[in-house]
């Protein structure tokens, strides 16, 4: 039977699928095609990019119209600075594909023993092309994947051949030609080994369009699991499908992931008779979450570039002033996939919100001393949240200033130290939802914790958060966050609610700033 594909090109006869042509405009590259165009197609790592380049490829060849190939270039990085040996990689990439998809062995021959084999480096894949293109019966279409994998002068070389054939084509050059990669041209900053900085559109300027794929639609997250009950007769239940979408929006890695967990991972549900339900969903959620898979961990790694610190910190931060982000940052980041843009900037779903303070504090949470789960769980199971507070606010007091300065996001650092802090107490059997976006001035937490009474699970217990930084007035920041803490309240159907502010003022005593106080009936914490 089929299954949630995690890694690699989709294989329909063998994984769960949606048609990856739906989310692009099919129409568009088509005709940008057929007019001879050279474009741009991105989107960020594990998102289908490969599989939707090889249908296109099967596509255009059905339609006879076309000798189109793929290629992925991506060997090629090794060589970084060393011309020769990356642009014999990408030639030799080139040329096997041309071989396998379109049988065309001759070009093959003339590459790796022919006449091809002799050519310089600087000229050899305009050569390779030119040959191609020459001896095609059809017009000649390449898909080169990866292309923003290359580093250096390999990367600046294939631009320039490029663009030096570009003038001979369709007669001696590709008719049209794609290439791939996660980022826009104009976002490569390319770093020759003479240490010059070479920007991707000075040396690609012949670039038509740069077009993104799109995530999956509501929709289509429903109707890509939906195939696992057409396959196997179990199915989920429809209070699934909002949250996966909240939790994903869209994200294809995101979506067969969490997919595979349910329906694999949790070995109990290899039982196709079961039904699965929200509390397993839940389950396979947060086991993805602490996994730190690979498209977790590329993610979290990109959080130390300049490029995204710039840009994130400030979400972590919930800073309300004017932010001047570059545009180049932002754009770069939002093609990482990392956040969305309109109808504001906000960290791109609720999976991504989860990990990126968890991984900027995952040595801070297991390093904080003597802090265990059962010293703040009531008789009856429920968390006793004023001691939890009391508890952090003696531990901010004692360490903030020393762990805060350790944090890479220094900004944001009160606000990751406590949930830090929260997350070590949770993880004993609860969980933590965060909400960030820019302009809002606070970080929203929901505690979700499982009471349990005489061995068996109770309701859930719900506990918001609502974390400020005191930028204003004591008096004011109150009456906001009181404001705001009871309106997310009301959303997330909690029963309990505080409001902690921060205050940064250095010539205060720790004994003005810690304090706690009920109004309206939700306990607000001075730190």
């Amino acid at each position: 039977m089929r299954f949630f594909n995690t890694a690699g090109p989709t294989i329909p006869e063998d994984h769960y699928h949606i048609d990856p042509l739906t989310r692009v405009d099919w129409q568009e590259i088509t005709t940008l095609i057929d007019h001879k165009r050279y474009f741009l197609l991105h989107a960020p790592r594990q998102t289908g990019k490969t599989t939707l380049l090889l249908t296109m490829m099967e596509v255009i060849n059905r339609k006879a119209k076309y000798a189109c190939a793929y290629a992925n270039i991506e060997a090629a990085q090794a060589a970084r600075h060393d011309v020769d040996s990356g642009i014999e990689t990408i030639c030799s990439a080139v040329a096997g594909s041309i071989s396998l998809y379109l049988g065309d062995e001759a070009l093959e021959a003339w590459f790796r023993t022919g006449p091809g084999a002799a050519m310089p480096a600087k000229d050899q894949l305009f050569q390779l092309l030119k040959h191609w293109t020459l001896t095609s019966r059809k017009p000649t279409v390449l898909l080169l994947d990866e292309v923003d994998a290359l580093v250096g002068d390999v990367l600046i070389s294939l631009l320039r051949q490029i663009r030096a054939g570009y003038g001979q084509h369709p007669a001696a050059f590709p008719h049209a030609l794609i290439l791939c990669g996660v980022r826009d041209i104009q976002d490569y900053r390319i770093h020759t080994k003479d240490k010059e900085i070479i920007t991707g559109g000075s040396a690609f300027n012949i670039k038509a369009k740069s077009l993104r794929m799109g995530n999956f639609t509501y929709e289509e997250c429903v109707e890509l699991w939906k195939q696992h009950t057409q396959e196997t007769g179990q199915t989920f239940e429809d209070a699934i499908f909002p949250e996966l979408w909240e939790d994903t929006k869209g994200q294809p890695w995101l979506v067969n992931a969490l997919g595979h967990e349910l329906t694999w991972e949790l070995r109990k549900l290899r039982d196709r008779t079961l039904s699965i339900t929200f509390p397993h969903y839940q389950e396979a959620k947060e086991n993805l979450i602490q996994s730190r898979q690979t498209h977790l961990d590329q993610l979290v790694a990109k959080l130390k570039e300049g490029r995204v610190h710039r840009v994130i910190a400030p979400l972590l931060a919930n800073q309300t002033e004017e932010i001047r982000f570059q545009e180049s940052d932002l754009r770069y980041v939002y093609d990482l996939g990392l956040i969305t843009i309109k109808p504001s900037i906000k960290i791109s779903n609720r999976i991504y919100q989860e990990i990126l303070p968890r991984a900027l504090t995952y040595g801070t949470q297991y390093g904080i001393p003597n802090q265990e789960t059962a010293r703040y769980v009531k008789e009856e199971g429920k968390l006793d949240t004023p001691k939890l507070l009391q508890a952090f606010q003696q531990f901010f007091r004692e360490n903030a200033d020393s762990w805060i300065e350790r944090f890479d996001y220094k900004e944001a650092g009160p606000q990751l130290l406590m949930q830090a802090f929260l997350q070590r107490i949770i993880n004993g059997g609860g969980r933590i939802n965060r909400e960030y976006a820019l302009g809002r001035g606070r970080t929203d937490l929901l505690i979700e914790w499982p009471a349990t009474e005489q061995g068996h699970f109770g309701p859930v217990q719900k506990v918001v958060i609502e974390l400020k930084i005191l930028h204003k007035g004591l008096e004011s920041t109150i009456t906001k966050g009181i404001e705001q803490t009871k309106a997310y309240a009301d959303k997330a159907g909690a029963e309990e609610s505080h409001l902690v502010i921060f205050d940064r003022t250095s010539n205060k005593s720790w004994e003005e700033k810690l304090w706690c106080k009920e109004l309206e009936g939700i306990g607000v914490w001075g730190c």
